[in-house]
C-alpha cells in the first residue's frame, strides 16, 4: 500500500532528524564544552571523550538513518543514547520534579521506535 510506504518513509526521516538535529545543535549552538560540563556533572568518566562520541554519534547515525543506510546497525546507537539519556539526565530529576517524567517516556518511546526500525519490523506491506 502506497500510504503505508509513505508513512514509513516519514517515520524514518523524522527519526533521522531526531538524532541529527540535536547533534548539530550540540556542536554549533551549545558548543562541545557545554556537553563536557553536563557529562562531567553527571559523573561520566572521561567527559571530554564521551561528549565527542555523543556529538559525532548523533550526527553520523542521524545522517545514516536519513539516508536509509544499514538500518539494522545504524539504529542501535541512537536507541542506546536515548536509553542512557532517559535514565541519567531525566530520571534523576523525577523525585523533585515530576514534569520530567514525560521526557523519560518520550526518550524510551523513541528508543523503541529505533529498535523496531532496525529490526525490520517496520516494513511496507
Amino acid at each position: 500500500m502506497e500510504l503505508n510506504k509513505n508513512a514509513l518513509t516519514i517515520n524514518r526521516v523524522l527519526l533521522g532528524l531526531a538524532m541529527l538535529l540535536p547533534g548539530l545543535l550540540k556542536l554549533f549552538v551549545m558548543k562541545p564544552e557545554a556537553i563536557v560540563g553536563m557529562l562531567g556533572g553527571l559523573g561520566f568518566p572521561a567527559a571530554t571523550f564521551f561528549a565527542w562520541i555523543l556529538i559525532l554519534s548523533e550526527i553520523v547515525f542521524g545522517a545514516a538513518i536519513l539516508l536509509n543506510w544499514k538500518l539494522n546497525y545504524t539504529t542501535i546507537p541512537p536507541a542506546i543514547i536515548l536509553i542512557v539519556a532517559s535514565f541519567t539526565v531525566h530520571w534523576g530529576n523525577i523525585p523533585t520534579d515530576w514534569s520530567t517524567l514525560p521526557a523519560v517516556l518520550v526518550h524510551l518511546g523513541l528508543a523503541s521506535n529505533y529498535w523496531l526500525l532496525g529490526t525490520g519490523k517496520l516494513k511496507s506491506a
